[in-house]
Order: structure tokens, then sequence, then C-alpha cells
């Protein structure tokens, strides 16, 4: 889901977070001697030995390739080489547009970034390109959740340092002018559509003030999700074949087009997306994922908000939704041993560094899958992290989906609601669509891993 971050967009979350403790400079060393650097090893069961010399001393340089997260790695870099001064890692950034074609091209060839990051939905691009981790999977089984979800025959070659999922935004002052209070944070579909009516606008028959608008990201944050509330999973047994022509899939779908035809809470019309429309104060309640808030914080910083937990069908579901990991680096199993050893133990150090993970899961807005620091009182500053730290073992990864699942559920969804197409024949034909395009493909749904799988 995470995919574009800009720098300004993280920036303000990197101050609350300062990575010197472990050691911060420039990535060439020159300005570590103002810096505290650790002496004494690091870590819950995944420990950083500053001690131990990295390349035998001698002087080295690997790169490291991401998308648009400059500070925020930058920080990561040089804290890093603050403590190893012989070693210089030098940020390559390309635009999320060109990453996923220029970095197969690159790690198939000799001179490839030792270390790049890694985002899942391109999982099956860049597998055969990676070395697996060197830390033991009891250690990260240990101290990261999801870890299992990860494991391809015995060995890691990655794993989410955050989660990200949906919550609810909702504008305060339109839910204090609709004479609502904080005990009217629906818990279920019922009362949220009820809330929702509450904060409904019209002039006639025009629409003022959406109460909910899910225009644009309906495919995402609704219909593959709440299936699981009702106690369905995205696939079928076999984890290959789609399950979105389902009953549970069939019922989310008519909650929807109900919300905007029978209780009139929103419009196909009103706002292409709704994300927008909540920040232009045109609508009072969105469902987005974690990264929005960051994108309120510095779009639409004139949005007095509020987040809570998405609702649910009946107060006890099997899962309350999807969640997606925002992954950790990856290795390049072609670059040269030396630069693979520091792409290693450069992993080791961020996963190990607390303050570098809280750091990195704040500018995110992921809830950290590091397990000591779910009650960190900096991740639960962030309120839309707060919300989900009652419930976040009852959320599910899918795993590496094919986008194919996202396109093709917002076309039957535009089908609806546009063309008139039926909910039966729309979800049908998804389902077809989505069975022809992963007819190549290797993806095997985790759902079987979640914790409370039945």
């Amino acid at each position: 889901m995470m995919k574009k971050i800009t720098a300004m967009m993280l920036m303000t979350s990197l101050a609350v977070s300062s990575l010197a403790g472990c050691g911060s400079g420039s990535a060439s060393g020159e300005n570590s001697a103002a810096v505290e650097v650790p002496t004494e090893p690091f870590g819950d069961t995944i420990k950083y030995d500053p001690s131990v010399e990295i390349n035998d001393g001698k002087d080295i340089t690997v790169e490291l390739w991401e998308w648009g997260s400059d500070d925020l790695f930058q920080q990561a870099i040089d804290g890093y080489t603050a403590i190893h001064p012989n070693v210089t890692i030098k940020l390559v950034n390309n635009p999320w547009e060109d990453y996923w074609t220029k970095l197969p091209l690159a790690l198939s060839g000799e001179n490839g970034p030792a270390i790049f990051n890694v985002h899942n939905s391109y999982h099956e691009n860049l597998i055969n390109y990676m070395a697996p981790l060197e830390i033991p999977l009891e250690d990260l089984q240990a101290d990261f959740t999801g870890v299992d979800a990860h494991v391809i025959d015995g060995e890691v070659y990655y794993i989410d340092y955050g989660m990200m999922t949906g919550t609810v935004y909702y504008n305060k002052d339109m839910w204090t002018a609709a004479g609502l209070t904080e005990a009217d944070i629906p818990k279920t579909w019922d009362e949220m559509r009820e809330v929702a009516k509450k904060l409904t606008i019209k002039d006639g028959d025009k629409l003022i003030q959406a109460g909910l608008n899910f225009n644009d990201d309906f495919h995402q944050n609704y219909l593959l999700g709440l299936n699981y509330q009702l106690g369905e999973n995205l696939f079928q047994e076999d984890g290959k074949t789609p399950n979105v022509n389902s009953d549970a899939m069939k019922q989310v779908m008519q909650m929807l087009v109900d919300m905007y035809e029978v209780d009139g809470i929103g419009s196909k019309d009103f706002g292409e997306k709704g994300a927008d429309s909540f920040g232009q104060g045109q609508s009072a309640m969105v469902i987005q994922w974690g990264h929005y808030y960051n994108t309120l914080q510095t779009t639409w910083s004139n949005i007095n908000f509020g987040v809570f937990e998405i609702p649910t069908f009946d107060g006890n579901p099997y899962a309350y939704n999807r969640y997606n990991g925002e992954s950790t680096f990856g290795v390049n199993k072609n670059a040269p041993a030396d630069q693979q050893a520091v792409a290693q133990d450069f992993i080791k150090y961020f996963l190990a560094n607390d303050e570098i993970q809280i750091a990195f899961n704040l500018a995110m807005s992921t809830f950290p899958a590091k397990k000591s620091l779910a009650g960190n009182e900096q991740i639960l500053a962030n309120p839309s992290l707060a919300v989900l730290a009652e419930h976040i073992d009852h959320y599910i990864w899918p795993g590496s989906m094919p986008s194919t699942m996202e396109t093709s559920l917002k076309k039957a969804g535009q089908d609806i609601f546009f063309n008139g197409v039926d909910i039966d024949t729309a979800l049908n034909e998804a389902q077809e669509n989505i069975i022809r395009d992963m007819q190549n493909s290797t993806f095997t749904s985790v759902e079987n891993l979640y914790k409370y799988a039945k």
C-alpha cells in the first residue's frame, strides 16, 4: 500500500526520534566526532555489537538504492557509518516510477547496489536476486511479528518493520457541529451509518457535506479487507484461487451501494477522491491507510481531525481488516562478498536499533512489527497508530497480492456505481479476470498463517 512518500512528509516525523543515540553523522563520517557513538551491544534478541570491526577496518563503499525517503535513510546511514567510519554507504534515489525498471536490471549485473529498499508488491521481480538474511530465523521470530509469512524454504530474505492498515479519519469540527461526542464513536457498521447520516448536509437534493466518502478507494479500504470481518479470506483454501465473488464480498459491496443510494451519506459524483474531499473540508469521514496521517499533517494541516478504529459488523470479528508491511532492505546476492557482508551487517544494525525502528515507523505511520515497541510512548502519540494497539494481532496479511486484485475490484465497483452492472455480475467478472491474470503467478496466500486462522 505505501508506495511514494515525499521527503516533506517524512521530515515532520523524523524530529520526534533522533538517531544520534546510536551514532549519527555524515555518510563519510566527517561529523561523527560530534556524535555519541555506542560502545555496548544493543537490541533485544537480535543484538548489534558496535565493537565488531567491519571489512577488517579497510575502507569500503556500497550503494543503497531507495525511491524517495532521503532524509530518513540518510539518518540510518549516518548512525551506522559513525560506528564504522571505514564504511561509506552511498544513497541513490530513484523515482518510484523508474525504480522497479532500473533495479532488477542493476541487480542482474555485476555493479548493482549491495543494499536496496524492498516493497513486497514487487516480490516476484526481486526475490531471485536476493541473498537470505544471515540472522537466525528464531531470532527474527522472537523480535518481530509476521516473520513466518516471509519464510521461503527455511530462509528469510526480508521482513516487515512496520504494519500499515486502514483507520477512520473524522473531522472533529464537523463532528461537534452535528452534536456528536466521543461517546458516539461507532463500533459497528450499523452505528457508523447512523453517525454518517448525522454528519451529512444537503441543500434539497444537493449534497453539501458527505458523512462518509469512499470514492476512488472502496476497493482498497472496504472490498479488500472487510471480508475478514465476515469470516472469509480473500483466497480459497489452495491459497491461489481468489474468493472475490463470495457471499462476504457481495455483502460488503451491497453495504457500500446502500450507503450512497439508500442512506444518502455520500455520492459517486461528490469528488473524484474521498481522501481529497476530506482534506478540502467537504467530507466528514474517510477510511484511509496510515500514510494519510502524514498527508493531513503536511498537505491539509488546517483540518482538525481525529482517528478511530474501523468498525465491525458484530463487534467480535474474525479479523478487523488486512494490513500490508513496510519491508526491510534486501541484499544483492550478485554483489561482491565484502559488500554483501556490509549489507548484512547494516540490516542487523537496522533491526536492533530501537531509535531507527521508531523513526521509520513514525515517518511511514506504520505500527511497529518489533514486538517490544508495541507500547512505545512515541508510537502511541500518533493517533492513527494508537487506535490499532489493542487489536493489532487481529489484522491479516494475505501476502504480496498481485495488482490485479486491486485493479479488478476497482473496475467491478466502477461498473456497479457508474455503469449499472449488478453486483453478482461485476464480482463474477472480477473473479474471472483475476484468475486469468494470475495464471502464471507464483503467488500463494499466507492467510493460513494468521494467528487466529480457522
